[in-house]
This record gives structure tokens, sequence and C-alpha cells, in this order.
């Protein structure tokens, strides 16, 4: 079978687009981890599929790398809006439905930028030894570290994800420093099973467990982060203990095109 996809980044977080809007696109489990395989396949971090939805402007749907579903992916969420506006299939402004229920995305046509409205925030979880655990539409452990660069990402993220606690649905990892109201940030993803280059979620949720445990003043126009990927931004607004219309910003950028042939 012959199908023809698109592959685009944000920040170094890649993702093949297979485009349902005038068809209906089927795939396995298998079939998604072939194509996301960076030797035998296109390669990429995970992939989606956009569909059209009756109250919606679009659908997201999203795999991990491993070939099964995934939740909900910060960077793929963009992507997959800058991909919408280039098709013709939206305008800059925008309303779609993804694994997590409903986003609000602006894209600035200038500078390829997509917002990306991220679901509210009820709780950041602190645990023994430090560490947060914070859902962003997708599970995260923030662990600070001194230095992200000296840390073996493979290795300790692959060990907190497997422990006991988290080992039947799995858990991201982040390794997190704070600088200069800045964050520097490298993140292990489940369903990769290993390190990314940018994850959308996990800095939103490194930005507000920081907040929380008031590792830094932020400022108000909100916070940078530093990812192996490049720069995302991260704003909020904090009522109470809940973070509420949080916003993940940054670039997406296409790739290219093209059709490949598949079992």
């Amino acid at each position: 079978m012959q199908i023809h996809f698109y592959k685009y980044q944000g920040t170094g977080n890649d993702f093949v687009i297979l485009d349902a809007w005038n068809s209906l696109v089927e795939i396995s489990k298998d079939q998604v981890e072939h194509l996301c395989n960076r030797k035998y396949g296109i390669g990429a971090d995970g992939l989606m599929i956009i569909r059209r939805h009756q109250n919606y402007d679009f659908e997201m749907v999203y795999f991990n790398a491993d070939g099964l579903p995934g939740s909900m992916c910060g960077n793929g969420g963009r992507c997959l809006v800058q991909f919408a506006f280039n098709k013709g299939y939206i305008s800059n402004k925008t309303n779609f439905i993804a694994a997590d229920g409903e986003h609000e995305a602006l894209f600035d046509i200038h500078r390829n930028w997509v917002s990306l409205r991220m679901g509210n925030v009820k709780e950041v979880k602190l645990r023994d030894g430090g560490d947060c655990f914070v859902d962003t539409g997708s599970p995260h452990i923030v662990r600070w570290v001194e230095d992200p660069q000296v840390i073996d990402v493979l290795a300790e993220g692959k060990f907190i994800r497997n422990s006991i606690e988290f080992k039947q649905h799995g858990t991201n990892v982040n390794f997190v420093k704070v600088a200069d109201s800045k964050l520097y940030i490298r993140t292990f993803e489940r369903g990769v099973e290993d390190e990314t280059l940018s994850c959308g979620t996990g800095v939103t949720a490194s930005v507000i467990a920081a907040s929380a445990t008031q590792k830094f003043a932020l400022d108000k126009n909100g916070c940078e982060v530093i990812t192996c990927g490049g720069n995302l931004f991260v704003k909020f607004e904090k009522l109470g203990n809940e973070y509420k219309n949080i916003w993940l910003e940054g670039p997406a950028e296409f790739v290219f095109e093209g059709t490949i042939e598949i079992i």
C-alpha cells in the first residue's frame, strides 16, 4: 500500500503527518512503528493523522513512535496547526480536539510561530527527593539538576519510566536546570523510549513545576525554555493552586513530503 506523508518538526521534535481530510486513513500499530523507525522508515518521534470534525476545525489523532495511541503532544499539536494552515484547512486561529480535550491555537504567518493553549493543570505533586509530577495532557516527572548536559538521560529516564510506580502506563522524565529565570531541559519520552530533542508537554510541565516550587519569579510575559532542539516559550495564569490559560509557543516547520510503500 502506498501512502502520501508529510514531515514536520518543532524544535527538533519531529512527526509524520497523514492527511485524512478528504479520505479515510487506517493504519496499524506495526505500520506506525515502521514509518517512525529512523533506520527503515521515514523517522519520527510520533505520527499524527488530521481528520475533519463536526464540532471543531479538526481532530488530532496521535500515535507514539512505538505504534501505540499517545496522549497529548504539545509540539505535535503545534506542527499539526502549521500543517493545517499550510493546506488551507484553517485560518490563523483555530480550535481543535485532541486526546486530552479541546485546544485553541494561533498562528503567526510572519515567523511560522504557533501558540497552543494547553489544558489546565489543577495539581503539582511534590515527591520525595524534590521531584515533581505534573500532568499536562501527558504525565511528566520533573527532576531538578545542576547541569542537564552531564545527565545520562537515556539510562536515568528509562529507570524512572520503568519503576514499579510507572511501569504499567509509563511517564516522561524531564531533567531541568533553572538559571536567570530560564529553564534548560532534556527529556526522556515514553513511547519513543529515548531522549528527544524537545517535548512540548514536558516544557509546559517543567515551567508549571518551577512556578509551584518557587524556583524563580515568573516574568509577567512568561518563561523561556531552552531545549536541545531550540527555544520554546510558556506563559500562564495562576489562580489559587490551579494553572489556567497556559500557552506553549514556538516555531513549527515543514521538512519534506513524499510517498512511501508500506505493508
